[in-house]
């Protein structure tokens, strides 16, 4: 190779480490600062039930525990208002972001910016596509609740508890999202394993107790054989018993209730005999998120998913854990 071909070849060489080095640097998750105090924003989804009032109950309690400014957002379900949220956090200069992202896949510009932007994310109760943002590298950490194991364990719940009843009506959650997605996932896949079982339909309630209660309504009446209704959360389910009353039906005798989320009014439900079982999904992240939040300042290495212990309750002990309900 001629002398200044090979100059021009060692050059480029060298420029493109430096590009694939800078590559690796831009691939990491921004670094935090160790303060005193910290301009913290936390994206919330939405506060039209007692699970996200208490989620935000949670964190605004530890922000002001820990003497932390938190930049608070309600994007009242919409994606695309979560995205400007998370944008306007961004000009306002935080230091990291708790975003509970509404959908996978609408998310993922606002994640993206923040990375470009210098400023951490956490995803609190939900995740983003996986296969366009990872943690790590994108966002730091998940912390949440396995939703798979959600849906799989009132599965085998129910195998176990059926007592004959076979067809049920499944009511998902919001459309794309992660708990939606997954809790469908888990127990339609361990109800098939048990078998002796028909999902005879599954269609969205939007995790809203009105849209819920009219979605039952109509299933009910298209299904009137159905004698299971398995709901994403307690809101769809809560509006589900309404319609088993108002279609002449005892929900927990001639349909059996099943729910996922485990707030106070459903774990009143179950006590009552109205609601068969439910999973909790924890809403208190306050302590853990911010817990996770300073370990990172410290240098200490994060997982890519800190999970959330979540109980479960039945007849046998849904009295005695109601006071602890949120």
């Amino acid at each position: 190779m001629p002398a200044f071909s090979r100059r021009t070849f060692m050059l480029a060489a060298t420029a493109l480490g430096a590009m694939t080095f800078a590559g690796v640097a831009v691939a990491q998750v921004p670094a935090l600062a160790k303060k005193d105090t910290y301009k913290v924003g936390f994206a919330q989804t939405e506060s039209n039930n007692p699970w996200r009032i208490a989620q935000t109950d949670s964190m605004k309690a530890e922000a002001e525990k820990r003497g932390y400014q938190l930049v608070y957002t309600d994007a009242a379900g919409s994606a695309a208002k979560q995205v400007a949220d998370v944008n306007s956090m961004i000009a306002q200069g935080v230091d990291v972001i708790f975003l509970a992202p509404r959908e996978e896949k609408p998310l993922i510009p606002a994640v993206m910016a923040a990375k470009k932007a210098g400023i951490p994310v956490i995803l609190l109760d939900r995740s983003v596509d996986p296969s366009l943002a990872k943690a790590g590298e994108d966002y730091l950490t998940f912390i949440g609740s396995d939703f798979i194991e959600e849906g799989k364990r009132i599965a085998e719940w129910l195998a176990k508890n059926a007592d004959g009843k076979s067809k049920i009506i499944e009511l998902e959650g919001t459309t794309g999202s992660s708990p939606a997605n997954d809790r469908k996932k888990g127990f339609d896949e361990a109800i098939t394993a048990a078998g002796g079982f028909e999902i005879v339909a599954s269609q969205t309630g939007d995790f809203a107790r009105d849209k819920g209660r009219q979605v039952a309504e109509a299933l009910l009446q298209a299904h009137p054989d159905a004698d299971i209704i398995y709901a994403h959360n307690d809101e769809m389910a809560i509006g589900a018993i309404s319609a088993i009353e108002a279609a002449g039906k005892v929900p927990g005798k001639d349909i059996l209730v099943l729910s996922i989320d485990g707030g106070k009014e459903a774990v009143q439900a179950v006590v009552d005999g109205k609601i068969a079982a439910v999973v909790e999904c924890n809403p208190r992240f306050g302590p853990k998120a911010f817990d996770t939040m300073e370990a990172y300042a410290n240098g200490d290495k994060i997982d890519a998913w800190v999970i959330n212990d979540d109980k479960f309750y039945d007849s046998t002990n849904a009295a005695a854990e109601l006071a602890d309900a949120y």
